[in-house]
């Protein structure tokens, strides 16, 4: 299991990853990752979109832009956290994930919530 964190302007977001042996095959390893973003602030925010930086153990680096996260974009009110679980496949035993949410305030302003580098790491793995 991999941790990180990260704030951008009073919000948190935590990621925890692990592999996923039920979902994987001979040549594809799957981690699933949990995500909790918190609002530390005293502004409502809501998450538009997400970009994500993968990378796996022989430097392959692939971008995911969509929007929202899991077919939702949520709301996320001061105090409050919204989580949930996705899954990442790699054609490798060990890889990195990392990148930012864009985040809009009932202000009005944008900014991008980082998400710092967790690693997917198949149990024994070694890199």
């Amino acid at each position: 299991m991999s941790t990180s964190q990260a704030t951008t302007r009073d919000i948190c977001v935590q990621v925890e990853s692990r592999f996923s042996p039920e979902h994987s095959d001979p040549s594809r390893w799957f981690f699933l990752y949990t995500v909790r973003i918190s609002n530390e602030g005293s502004e409502t925010v809501q998450l538009i979109s997400r970009h994500w930086i993968i990378r796996d153990a022989t430097g392959r680096v692939e971008e995911v832009r969509g929007e929202g996260v899991v077919g939702k974009q949520p709301t996320i009110e001061p105090g409050e956290s919204f989580e949930y679980t996705s899954g990442c496949p790699l054609p490798t035993p060990f890889g990195t994930m990392e990148g930012t949410y864009q985040m809009v305030s009932t202000g009005g302003s944008q900014f991008e919530a980082e998400i710092a580098e967790f690693v997917l790491r198949e149990p024994g793995a070694i890199h």
